[in-house]
């Protein structure tokens, strides 16, 4: 095998790697963009269920003071 030819060999070599790696960094770069879609989804329904709450809490305060109304422990 001539210099030239070992030199070729490596360059495709080379090359090969590159495109595999070129892929590879392709394929990472949308699992990224994936994961933030799933993060700012998770996000959203966070905010959302944490709205929820604060509304149940307020529904609930409003049962109570109607109880308390109806067992005359709080006057009007």
């Amino acid at each position: 095998m001539t210099v030239i030819d070992q030199l070729n060999e490596k360059i495709e070599t080379m090359v090969s790697r590159f495109d595999t790696m070129k892929e590879e960094n392709i394929r990472l770069q949308n699992e990224v963009v994936s994961a933030k879609a799933q993060s700012e989804a998770k996000d959203s329904l966070i905010t959302k269920l944490e709205e929820d709450i604060s509304m149940k809490d307020l529904e609930i305060e409003d049962i109570v003071k109607k109880i308390e109304l109806a067992l005359g422990w709080v006057k009007k």
